[in-house]
């Protein structure tokens, strides 16, 4: 009996938070990269309505995928620097992917997808964070956007960035 009670107090206090994740967690640099962000849950009960990814440098050649039911937008800008894009320099390109909108519920789970160049700038056996801000009615937001200090994991936060690790490039 002590051992139903016990679980059906796990069951009352419910699931732990959960947070926008990638579906693939490593990436080669020198590749494209197609990130698969999966918003498990609204804000609080309320509706998502807009998902706001920032894409973070070294990041090029950015190409957001249209979701039925959502208005899609990009915003471009220059880089920090010029990177190769196959050959070609690069120097300016999407800088945010902004899903806006729709109404993804708070009991639902969606992905917003997109794919991108992940520059050989980019540093083999680190972890790259793209931060991501939901927005959902009546004004309410989760802002995944903070990114581990060094010797931190995503599981020290409260609103993690999601994060891709990048290996060597092949």
């Amino acid at each position: 009996m002590k051992s139903l009670l016990a679980l059906a107090g796990l069951v009352v206090a419910g699931p732990a938070l959960a947070h926008v994740t990638l579906e693939n967690q490593s990436a080669p640099v020198g590749a494209t990269y197609k990130a698969v962000l999966r918003v498990p849950h609204g804000c609080k009960g309320a509706a998502t309505t807009k998902v706001r990814v920032q894409i973070p440098e070294g990041v090029i050649a950015v190409k957001p995928m249209p979701k039925p039911g959502w208005a899609l937008e990009t915003v471009k800008g220059k880089y920090e620097k010029s990177y190769d894009y196959y050959g070609t320099p690069t120097a300016e390109g999407v800088k945010e992917v902004v899903w806006s909108g729709g109404r993804l519920l708070d009991e639902h789970y969606d992905e917003f997808v997109l794919r991108g160049y992940l520059t050989k700038d980019l540093k083999a056996d680190t972890t790259l964070h793209i931060p991501v801000v939901q927005e959902c009615e009546g004004g309410a937001a989760e802002r995944w956007i903070e990114i581990p200090a060094a010797g931190k994991s995503a599981d020290d936060y409260k609103f993690p960035a999601p994060g891709v690790k990048l290996t060597p490039a092949k």
